[in-house]
């Protein structure tokens, strides 16, 4: 019997570590690949072929939305299934709308996560239970009430959202430019046309947009800024920033996957 060939995306190498030892007690299951930001997710499912990706939001780079996108939208026989600590409605709406199969929260059983792989090879839904009666509440109210499903938000381009990412992320722009093999010019003209469309005009604002969005985490912002030695975008950033589990949690977590038959918790997106 041929295996179902998992894509393991995750910025998180202890989840990658966690997330393998599981699949790998699973005779129909194989790990060919593991992916530690969403532009290499891309690549490696371009290359692998992989019959099911499972995907983390928020990383470096390119955020799991976005290769999710972009993953749909070259058509590759690839499953997306969604494991992220975020529950919000909007990323479940989001995620599916570009192509996800699947969605579950990091903190469910990984009996689940194991049943999800299959079922969505098979070209079936999974989610969260949690996750999957809010949607059918959503629908259902949306139904009665007579509604449109969802509220269309700015409408940025893929482009455009890998720029917002990396900008946010602390990126100049030879940087960016370097990053997505296109000109520097290139780069500025996606970078108007997004400060344009959410009539934002400075690297803070758009900063504060990703991390309001989702498309990034505050902590990467952080990190970015101390990196490159700029205050540039930092103001009320400490506010922003939530509380996440450290890296002890993670590992704990990771290492008590086994005994407790559950896939990691507490671990960011």
């Amino acid at each position: 019997m041929k295996k179902i060939s998992v894509l393991l995306a995750d910025d998180h190498t202890v989840v990658r570590q966690g997330l393998r030892a599981l699949l790998s007690a699973e005779t129909d299951i194989e790990v060919v690949g593991e992916a530690e930001n969403g532009r290499q997710a891309v690549q490696m499912a371009q290359r692998l072929l992989p019959n099911v990706i499972v995907m983390d939001i928020a990383m470096p780079h390119l955020n799991g939305l976005e290769a999710t996108r972009q993953i749909t939208k070259e058509g590759l026989p690839c499953r997306l299934l969604i494991l992220s600590s975020y529950a919000d409605d909007e990323y479940v709406h989001q995620l599916t709308e570009a192509g996800a199969a699947g969605y579950l929260i990091k903190q469910t059983a990984s009996s689940d996560l194991i049943k999800a792989i299959r079922e969505t090879h098979k070209g079936n839904a999974f989610f969260s239970p949690s996750i999957s009666k809010r949607l059918l509440d959503y629908y259902r109210e949306a139904y009665i009430k007579g509604r449109p499903l969802r509220r269309r938000n700015e409408q940025l381009t893929s482009r455009e959202l890998e720029i917002l990412q990396l900008v946010a992320e602390g990126g100049v722009n030879k940087e960016i430019a370097s990053a997505l093999s296109i000109s520097v010019k290139t780069v500025e003209k996606h970078r108007q046309q997004l400060m344009n469309k959410l009539n934002i005009h400075d690297v803070a604002g758009l900063t504060r947009y990703a991390i309001a969005r989702g498309v990034i985490e505050s902590h990467r912002r952080f990190e970015a800024t101390l990196e490159h030695g700029s205050a540039d975008g930092s103001a009320g950033e400490e506010q922003a920033m939530d509380d996440r589990a450290p890296l002890s949690a993670e590992v704990a977590g990771a290492d008590q996957a086994a005994v407790s038959g559950r896939v990691p918790d507490a671990v960011p997106a």
